[in-house]
């Protein structure tokens, strides 16, 4: 985030609009459909917005992915909604219906949404209700490629996987841009043998912001992780202010929300001075002293807590405390949610329950993304816990005008699930790299891809062109929607630096060109990753050196280098991430070593590319 006034919605002052009547038409007309379609068209040509032969019993494309071909009586009229709502959902029932058409475990798998029941249950409006389910069918994890095979529910990272940024190093060309070879595990055992955390746990509080810094926490960071409930903040503080401060879950929270929301007004801490310290430390500290007496808590108010923690964690870029955090909050979730499932909880308790529990998935996935860390079992619970509805309005006025903003935090659930998809799929133990095999996964993915992003809501819904943007929420989407495009098209490169010919294959090229060019979208204006310095920033760095060894790769090889821009744009990007890289050294020992690799990675490649003549 920045250190502007700038919020969720692009504007000075404001918030993110939650979901109205007046929303409807502008999402839902949003949605392109091509004008030209077949008179008559199956429902799977549809769903993939494929041209239908419209052969009975089955169509070609039916007959070569061995689907069931269901066309559509004539006579029906369909609005744009219904037809949004309705191919979503028959993509989803064909495809599981062909993929699984046997698994017993699979019948209680929802394909439609209870629109009624949910609507009279939560008071959300039908808008509230097509967002929530369009982003929830996105993500679905159980569906797959027809044809492919049975894809099984990757909602958690594989245990073994290739997708590190330090993984690159073991690359052709890549491996010769680092002087000595470097573990997969480097950058975790840096992270093992850092100084441990010390705080002082006495510091004298200073309150006379409190207004101020916690109006901040509901305007630009629960949007990030939407777990505290603007509508019971008032509740929460009387109770923290008649207990000093010094004991209980809500005192916690409080100290939490301060310590947040004072670091949000200070823009990205690797620009703060390191004289200095985080801001919002002093707050921290007090949250941190009541911490042991609240990790023996069997509730979802002590894990609230624990992943409000784990939030400040990754802001001061202490990785492995958080994760050691996590570990323990993910135990108590997994016990609470055994002997409490979320079905059987009040709504408000089913509410919290289901924030707390997939912040705690997601912050575990970014983890393993990068670290070889024990999996802490969470996932199993997927299945029970259902994506969050909106907390419910209570007596009070909500704090600051905040708003119950949950569009930003339902689209990352969907793409941190494709993005563990794609590690599944492509880079985990045993997974065929071969380019015959891989191109109909990477088509299905990058379609699954897009369909994320159609399904984003008009407010969040970026845009592809190279405008920068003001809207912190559009600007973290759009570069996790690139960073995760990046992931799909990466092995064409890894194919083509091994063997060189295969540049020469038109489609080989062509996806080679699509990593290549989201690649550059996510380092052409580096200082873009600010926007989520709150929760992101260890992993974004890791993103951006990830990115540049690709790109540097690419540079060195005569068939890549000829699809990326000219030499001299690449030189000052490379070094505009560097510097910006450097800026983060001192928050983390991984990212010190993150950008000596790229400074040294940059010099080497110069001369290599001066040796071999390949500069224009």
């Amino acid at each position: 985030m920045t250190g502007t006034s700038t919020t969720s919605n692009g504007t000075n002052g404001g918030s993110l609009p939650t979901p109205t009547g007046n929303r409807k038409r502008q999402s839902v007309d949003g949605v392109e459909y091509p004008r030209r379609r077949a008179t008559i068209a199956c429902e799977v040509c549809r769903s993939r917005k494929s041209r239908c032969d419209g052969s009975r019993p089955k169509c070609r494309l039916c007959i070569e992915l061995n689907a069931e071909c269901i066309y559509r009586e004539p006579g029906i009229k369909l609005d744009a909604g219904d037809k949004l709502i309705l191919e979503h959902l028959s993509r989803i029932e064909n495809l599981l219906q062909t993929a699984l058409p046997s698994s017993p475990s699979n019948s209680h798998v929802p394909l439609s949404s209870e629109s009624s029941a949910i609507s009279t249950a939560t008071g959300l409006s039908n808008d509230d209700i097509l967002m929530k389910s369009t982003l929830n069918l996105s993500g679905v994890g159980n569906s797959g490629p027809v044809g492919l095979g049975t894809w099984s529910n990757f909602s958690s990272m594989p245990k073994i996987h290739s997708t590190p940024a330090l993984h690159l190093l073991q690359w052709p060309k890549i491996s010769q841009l680092v002087s000595r070879p470097y573990s997969p595990s480097h950058l975790l055992q840096l992270e093992l043998a850092r100084t441990p955390l010390q705080l002082n746990t006495s510091l004298t509080l200073d309150l006379s912001n409190t207004a101020a810094y916690v109006q901040t926490f509901f305007e630009r960071v629960n949007v990030w992780y939407a777990c505290v409930n603007p509508y019971n903040w008032t509740t929460y503080y009387r109770t923290a202010l008649s207990q000093g401060f010094r004991s209980g879950p809500e005192s916690c929270i409080v100290l939490l929300v301060l310590a947040l929301g004072c670091a949000s007004t200070r823009g990205s801490i690797s620009r703060i001075p390191q004289d200095e310290g985080p801001p919002g430390m002093s707050y921290f500290s007090a949250a941190w002293g009541l911490l042991p007496s609240l990790m023996t808590r069997t509730n979802m108010l002590s894990a609230q807590c624990m992943i409000l923690t784990s939030a400040y964690l990754f802001y001061i870029v202490r990785p492995l405390e958080a994760w050691t955090l996590l570990s323990s909050t993910s135990m108590k979730l997994q016990l609470l949610l055994s002997t409490n499932p979320p079905a059987m909880l009040p709504t408000a308790s089913r509410e919290l329950s289901e924030r707390v529990y997939w912040n705690a998935l997601l912050f575990e996935s970014d983890l393993l993304a990068e670290l070889d860390l024990p999996h802490s079992g969470i996932v199993q619970f997927e299945e029970s816990v259902g994506l969050p509805f909106g907390f419910e309005e209570e007596d009070e006025e909500p704090v600051g005008g905040g708003r119950d903003d949950l569009w930003y935090f339902l689209a990352k659930i969907a793409l941190r699930r494709l993005l563990n998809r794609v590690s599944h799929l492509i880079y985990s133990k045993g997974a065929s790299t071969a380019i015959s095999s891989l191109a109909p996964i990477v088509a299905e993915l990058d379609y699954q891809l897009t369909q994320w992003y159609e399904s984003l809501p008009i407010p969040v819904q970026f845009p592809h062109g190279r405008v920068l943007l003001s809207n912190p929420v559009q600007t973290v989407l759009r570069l996790r929607y690139f960073a995760c495009r990046t992931i799909i098209f990466r092995p064409y490169i890894l194919a083509v630096l091994e063997n060189e010919k295969l540049g020469n294959d038109s489609t080989v090229r062509e996806n080679c060109r699509k990593c290549l060019e989201a690649c550059i979208r996510q380092l052409e204006h580096v200082t873009e990753h600010h926007a989520g310095h709150m929760p992101y920033l260890w992993q974004g760095a890791l993103s951006m050196v990830s990115q540049s060894l690709l790109v540097m790769g690419a540079t060195m090889s005569p068939s890549l280098s000829s699809v990326l821009p000219a030499p001299e744009q690449m030189d000052v990007m490379f070094q505009g991430v560097i510097e910006e890289v450097e800026h983060y050294a001192h928050l983390a020992p991984s990212l010190r070593s993150s950008a000596e690799i790229i400074r040294e990675a940059e010099e080497r490649r110069q001369i290599f590319l001066r040796n071999a003549s390949m500069r224009v």
